[in-house]
């Protein structure tokens, strides 16, 4: 152990000394800590100042566009009553009903020309009492008669007491205002027709709210923008359509267009209908927030300011405070990676000193601890696969001693001889599969010599070398595997690992009714799974957690424990897995399932027998006429 390990009360008068300059230069660099995180609060602070006065921005454009949206409501309901009493007075002028008493349709076309022009109008149409179109004047072409005429009766239909109506036509919006024409008095007089003016929603009436609401506007119809002050790159911008295309909120949104942000809401203008009509107010957010960029510029000084001070502050603790943490810190990392002997520097009285002399001395006791573990893990080891050995062997031996003495008697029949000498060979049978068991956890991943090959016969031979155990040749195995198969492994092993799993489910199936299944079908990745599946009662509380574990037995009166652990080195030498389940069959069935799951591999110049077809065949499920013979099936068999 280091010397410097011991207690302070030891130290000279002079060490005691020395070390105290240390302490206060721990105690200076906490301080300057302090200042910095002091700087990193004060940071901290200016951020959410200029926070606070942006959300005060943004809740001050709110109120504005509510306040400019109300006073467009007053300057439409003033607009309208405006527009209702012109078309009103122009409905009633002597000219006007004398030329809807005309019955020809080009006279009253041509004779209209100067009353359109006193009515300064974009849009002026004249309807004869059957609602038939008979004089249309426009300023800019695009709205035919047939439209007219349809836009007429949606008015006619769609009034519900509303002074104005909405018409579209060729990408022009109209807001119309429709009034009767009477020969005589409203009361009593004849219905000459009807009178539409139109007055056009565009860019130009866009910029005279736009000065009245103090935002930028932009007329919509449906997912269209008739008239907008926006430029026309804003206009295409996706987010804008997705504004009008959206739902109305009362609360102002977010958007962002281009590179600006703003605040928009909307308002409809046509009321319920199937083509909405909406004016959208967008207030700048970038434009209310000029004032800030040289508040920023003051907070981009004062941020880079703090770095030059805390990069001076870094560089001198990293000298005086980091670097005993650091050299620490890398001897913790070494001790994760296992090395026990990384060097540390105790030296110094401070806390970090002292610290790093009680890691040395835990970091000595864990190495003694360790090896003292290790030592009794491997005796418990030794002793645990003795015990099971000399049991395993025992019970064989006296077995294989126990029937040689009866076939010493001269007295036996031949059925009789044969009986002693299966009995014989079944001993040695099990000593040999312990042997190999045993030797198979000697033998490293090189041992494996895989080969492409099929794995429907490698399956095959396992069931029947399993169908070839004395104590399971009357269970039924049912076997569903595609017939050209194949994949990259070695198949003596796992046609051990599959025997040692058919042996397994043997066992656990029940003497009546028993059955067990294996699967196999390649995946999508290349990757093959074979399962093994019974209809037992399951696996052991007692054991689920270790059931690959070595020299692990439930229930088996001859079992070495080593069957599972063998399958799991064998697929794991493949590079593959092997997983346990429990699944439910009909609600009251219960199949317990080992699949394993082995990696597939690139094929270089291995063809199969379909290399024309490209596929593999599908898989079949086996032809059970009897629950109690074995079956193995392929597709086309």
């Amino acid at each position: 152990m280091n010397p410097s390990s011991e207690p302070a009360s030891h130290f000279s008068p002079t060490e005691s000394d020395g070390n105290r300059l240390p302490r206060l230069r721990l105690r200076t660099r906490f301080l300057l800590s302090m200042l910095l995180i002091t700087t990193v609060l004060t940071t901290i602070s200016l951020l959410l100042v200029q926070r606070s006065i942006r959300r005060n921005v943004r809740q001050s454009i709110a109120v504005n566009l509510r306040n400019s949206v109300a006073a467009f409501q007053d300057f439409r309901h003033e607009r309208e009553t405006m527009l209702t009493n012109d078309v009103a007075l122009l409905a009633d002028l002597p000219i006007t009903r004398a030329i809807m008493g005309s019955p020809d349709p080009v006279t009253i076309q041509d004779a209209s020309q100067d009353i359109s022009r006193i009515a300064a109008s974009d849009l002026f149409v004249l309807v004869d009492h059957r609602g038939r179109v008979v004089a249309l004047h426009t300023k800019t072409p695009g709205l035919t008669r047939k439209a007219a005429e349809k836009y007429f009766q949606l008015s006619l239909d769609e009034d519900r007491g509303e002074s104005s109506h909405w018409w579209l036509g060729e990408h022009h919006l109209y807001q119309t205002f429709v009034q009767p024409i009477f020969r005589g008095t409203r009361t009593d007089g004849t219905l000459l027709g009807f009178l539409v003016i139109g007055y056009e929603i565009n860019n130009r009436l866009a910029a005279e709210v736009s000065k009245v609401a103090g935002s930028e506007v932009a007329f919509s119809c449906g997912k269209e923008i008739v008239g907008t002050t926006l430029s026309p790159a804003q206009a295409q911008s996706g987010n804008i359509q997705s504004l009008i295309a959206g739902s109305v909120h009362d609360d102002p949104r977010d958007i962002e267009i281009g590179s600006e942000r703003f605040l928009a809401t909307s308002l409809v203008l046509s009321g319920p209908r199937l083509t909405p009509v909406r004016l959208n107010v967008l207030g700048s957010y970038d434009q209310a927030t000029k004032f800030l960029d040289q508040l920023n510029r003051y907070l981009l000084l004062l941020g880079m300011a703090a770095i030059l001070v805390g990069s001076a502050l870094v560089f001198f603790l990293s000298h005086t405070f980091t670097r005993p943490l650091g050299s620490l810190v890398a001897g913790v990392r070494a001790l994760e990676g296992g090395d026990f002997h990384h060097p540390l520097d105790p030296r110094g009285g401070d806390e970090v000193a002292e610290l790093t002399r009680a890691f040395d001395r835990m970091r000595a006791s864990l190495l003694k601890t360790q090896r003292d573990l290790l030592e009794s893990e491997q005796l418990a080891t030794i002793g645990r696969m003795a015990s099971s050995i000399s049991h395993d062997l025992r019970h064989s031996l006296a077995a294989i001693m126990a029937n040689s003495e009866f076939l010493c008697d001269s007295h036996l029949t031949p059925v009789q001889r044969e009986e002693l000498y299966q009995e014989v060979r079944s001993g040695v049978n099990l000593m040999t599969d312990l042997i190999d068991s045993l030797l198979e956890f000697a033998r490293t991943r090189e041992s494996l010599t895989p080969t492409y090959a099929n794995v429907s016969e490698t399956i095959q031979r396992s069931v029947q070398a399993a169908r070839l155990h004395p104590r399971h040749h009357v269970r039924s195995i049912h076997v569903v595997c595609a017939a050209q198969l194949t994949g990259w492994f070695d198949p003596r092993k796992l046609e051990r690992a599959l025997y040692n799993l058919l042996l397994n489910a043997c066992e656990a199936a029940p003497p009546v009714g028993g059955c067990v299944e294996v699967t196999a079908g390649a995946e999508t990745a290349g990757s093959i799974t074979i399962s093994v599946a019974d209809n037992g009662p399951g696996i052991a509380e007692s054991i689920r957690g270790r059931l690959f574990h070595p020299f692990v037995s439930y229930g088996k009166e001859n079992g070495t424990g080593l069957g599972l652990a063998v399958v799991q080195k064998i697929v794991q030498d493949h590079g593959g897995e092997i997983v346990v389940e429990r699944s439910v069959e009909r609600e009251i069935q219960h199949k317990t399932v080992f699949r394993i799951v082995l990696p597939g591999r690139a094929q270089d110049s291995y063809h199969g027998p379909d290399e024309h077809s490209g596929e593999l065949p599908a898989l079949v499920p086996a032809q059970r006429e009897d629950a109690s013979q074995n079956s193995i099936s392929h597709p086309g068999s």
